[in-house]
């Protein structure tokens, strides 16, 4: 009797817990304007679904292809809704000044089937971010993002946004960045942050010099078990900067996209325990849906606190582990396909 109310429970609860959307701010993309005609809009739509493609795939520059020609040349008709913005960017004198952009978003089902229609790899939606320290050294000290590099921090979070890549600063007071060594993070110890709290999913650590008239740059990236490291020389310290942050979201965007070959139908059966209550059900069920791996959840079958998922993937199914490990939900439970749900606060 239980457990037939249980599942009268599941099925009123999977019945009512609607279909998740992608993350809509992917599918945006904005383009800087003259002015709000109709003429210059229409200009800067196929710029602002260039920067919405380049989120989805992770690539920087787009491979030469009839299929994005074309819809780059009827970019207006996938165009689901747009509104300008007054954006200030600030200079290394100092200066603020103010541009026009057009903010663009466009249908999902649209844009996704350009992707196919190209060939495109996919990026995966749930990005962690990257959590960013950056040190400069000017020759008499070494600060972690001092002041008076606004237009620097500015251009780091703006390039990251037009790639889709989710940023974040360290939140440090005065006592607790007395503790922090500056030695090992100007060694770019990603280890030694990540030791201290700093995300594992991803930690980037930026040591920038100035010697004479050249700037120097040394990147240090940790994501998911990997690192990465890369240097960069410029005369211009926002070239540089740039140039690095173009870089970071390619090694993150290249370590999780998903390859056209491996995009396609695919079904797999997880089973998941730890559900003890309708409301620890209902959250799960949400989570699962809002994966934007899977297409579909159907409910197999339920015992005490367990439940029996079969997922429809848009994916190869090795890419679901990482994504689940990512997501800090599901606990696995064995070397197979159970897991734990982990109750959230």
């Amino acid at each position: 009797m239980q457990m037939k109310k249980l599942l009268i429970i599941i099925i009123t609860l999977h019945l009512s817990v609607a279909h998740a959307l992608a993350q809509t701010d992917l599918y945006t993309g904005d383009a800087v304007v003259s002015s709000q005609s109709e003429e210059d809009r229409n200009a800067a739509i196929p710029a602002a679904l260039m920067q919405v493609l380049q989120k989805l795939s992770g690539k920087r520059e787009m491979p030469v292809s009839a299929a994005l020609d074309d819809a780059l040349g009827n970019a207006a008709s996938y165009l689901r809704s747009y509104r300008y913005a007054k954006v200030e960017r600030s200079a290394a004198d100092g200066s603020v000044s103010q541009e026009l952009r057009l903010v663009a978003q466009f249908m999902q089902a649209e844009v996704d089937r350009i992707l196919q229609a190209a060939g495109l790899p996919r990026w995966r939606q749930e990005r962690p971010a990257v959590e960013l320290w950056v040190v400069i050294d000017d020759g008499l000290s070494r600060q972690l993002k001092p002041p008076g590099f606004e237009y620097v921090w500015e251009s780091i979070e703006e390039i990251a946004a037009m790639r889709g890549l989710p940023v974040s600063w360290p939140d440090l007071d005065e006592e607790t960045l007395q503790l922090v060594d500056m030695r090992l993070v100007w060694g770019g110890f990603t280890d030694y942050l990540v030791e201290r709290g700093a995300p594992q999913d991803g930690v980037a650590i930026i040591a920038a010099r100035r010697e004479g008239p050249q700037w120097t740059l040394r990147w240090n990236l940790a994501s998911s078990g990997q690192t990465w490291s890369w240097q960069i020389s410029d005369s211009e310290l926002l070239d540089a900067i740039t140039e690095g942050t173009h870089r970071l979201a390619d090694e993150i965007a290249a370590s999780n996209t998903i390859a056209f070959s491996e995009q396609g139908v695919w079904t797999t059966d997880i089973s998941i325990g730890g559900l003890n209550g309708a409301a620890a059900y209902a959250r799960c069920l949400d989570y699962l849906q809002h994966l934007s791996l899977v297409n579909d959840v159907q409910v197999l079958g339920a015992s005490p606190g367990r439940v029996q998922f079969r997922l429809k993937l848009n994916a190869a199914t090795e890419h679901l582990a990482e994504a689940l490990r990512q997501g800090l939900i599901l606990i696995p439970a064995s070397a197979g396909s159970e897991y734990d749900y982990e109750l959230l606060p």
